[in-house]
This record gives structure tokens, C-alpha cells and sequence, in this order.
């Protein structure tokens, strides 16, 4: 009787030294052609900015301090980031971690669809199962799922710049309000996800909402706008040693 593919035991008899492959020169030529068009997007981008700026009234001050505060605001999440590509290099390889997590910042979904990928080979990613057929296979399932996600958002951004222009015709105030709310819907939906899952959860989040609001209250009483740039690095990182303090002893232990 025939098994279903995720059913079937692993027949394929193949290395288990993944990071020969993972490692492989080529994979690095091609991790360098990711990093290389991330640049040149990005200056493309601060050029263009440059050039808009006249036409909403933001002048150089204003641009250099917008660029400031993206740079720090970045430091927080990127600091997460690379905390968790560092504990997926010994499973993926640093090109695989760098092309994926690096670039995308999803470890949840790269790790899921390499988890699905590797049992429907009847494998489990990290133990013996784990081979290099076993890799590519996984490999292959977490870049095309990115590839996806890039493609959407090339079909769907002239269809929303479409629907921006309609919005602002009608009323141009919904979209000063519209971007705004599904920014805080997105961060509440992030953050909010994570309360069940334990206390400290719980008193991370609360901490670094409250620093982030002190922060903004602070920026606005001593007519200090570096707090308000630096209030989303200094939360993130004050919720990290709350969430490590609290953690200690249960670690201790």
C-alpha cells in the first residue's frame, strides 16, 4: 500500500555534514548579489527622498533627522535578528542564514516552512535524519516562500498606490490617519500575541510600552526630540533586561 510522501521514512542515504554544503562559495557569490542590490535600493531610496523632500516641506534638517531615527529604530530589531541568525548557523549555513533571516527578518516562518519542508522527507531538522538532501530541499522551501512575499508586494504596491490616490481625492485627511492606525495596529498585533505565552512576556511588553511612553513624554516637556528618536532603541532594550532579570532565577534554578 502506498504511504503518503510525509508518511514515508527517509530512504534517501545522504551526508549529514550540511555545512559543507551550506557553506558552499557559491551560495556566498550569491548572498553577495542580495546585500549588493539591498545597497544600491537603499541609496536609490535616500536619493529619491532627497528629491521629494521640497515638495512636503521638509527641509535638510528634517531629512537627516528622519534618516537618524530609522537608523537607531533599526537597532532593536536588528540586534533580535541577529540573535536569532546566530543560533540558526550551525543548522543553515551563513549564506542560508544571511539570504533568509537577514534579509526577510522572519525567522518564525523560515524555520517553519524548513521544519515542514524537512518532514515531508520524513526528517527533523538538527538530528541524524538532517542530511544534505534533506537541507537543500529545506532550503529551496524557505526561498521560495520569500520569493512569494517579494512578488505580492510587487503586484500589489501600484494597486495600492491606486487606491492612496483615490482615498486622497476623496478625503486627504483619511490618509494622514489610515497609515498611522495600521501602524499601531500592526505593533499591537505583534506585541499582543505575545502576552499569553508567559508573565515575563507580559512584563517585558509593559515595560517597554511604559519607557516608550516616558520617553515621548520627556521628548515633549524638555523639547528634546533625540528621546523621541532613541525611544523605541532604549525601550527595546530595557524590556530585554527586565525579561532577562525576571527570567534569572526560573534560569537559576
Amino acid at each position: 500500500m502506498h504511504q503518503p510522501l510525509a508518511l514515508q521514512p527517509l530512504t534517501v542515504t545522504g551526508q549529514t555534514d550540511i555545512l559543507s554544503v551550506a557553506n558552499n562559495p557559491v551560495l556566498w557569490i550569491c548572498v553577495a548579489g542580495v546585500f549588493g542590490v539591498i545597497v544600491i535600493q537603499s541609496i536609490i531610496f535616500m536619493r529619491a527622498a532627497r528629491r521629494a523632500a521640497p515638495a512636503v516641506d521638509m527641509s535638510p534638517k528634517d531629512i537627516s533627522t528622519s534618516f537618524r531615527s530609522g537608523a537607531v529604530s533599526a537597532i532593536g530589531p536588528s540586534l533580535a535578528v541577529s540573535l536569532v541568525a546566530i543560533a540558526l548557523l550551525g543548522l543553515f549555513g551563513a549564506p542560508a542564514v544571511l539570504s533568509r533571516i537577514g534579509l526577510i527578518g522572519s525567522a518564525a516562518y523560515d524555520v517553519a516552512a524548513a521544519g515542514i519542508a524537512a518532514g515531508s522527507m520524513g526528517a527533523k531538522l538538527g538530528d541524524a535524519s538532517y542530511t544534505q538532501s534533506v537541507f537543500a530541499v529545506a532550503f529551496f522551501a524557505m526561498s521560495i516562500g520569500g520569493a512569494m512575499w517579494m512578488l505580492a508586494t510587487l503586484v500589489l504596491t501600484p494597486l495600492l498606490r491606486k487606491g492612496d490616490a483615490k482615498v486622497r481625492s476623496v478625503n486627504p485627511i483619511a490618509m494622514a490617519v489610515i497609515p498611522a492606525a495600521a501602524l499601531i495596529g500592526a505593533f499591537a498585533c505583534l506585541g499582543l500575541t505575545e502576552l499569553p505565552k508567559s508573565g515575563i512576556h507580559t512584563l517585558s511588553f509593559s515595560v517597554s510600552a511604559a519607557v516608550m511612553g516616558l520617553c515621548l513624554l520627556l521628548a515633549r516637556k524638555l523639547r528634546r526630540s533625540w528621546l523621541r528618536e532613541w525611544g523605541l532603541g532604549l525601550s527595546i532594550v530595557v524590556g530585554l533586561i527586565a525579561a532577562y532579570l525576571a527570567a534569572g532565577p526560573a534560569i537559576g534554578a
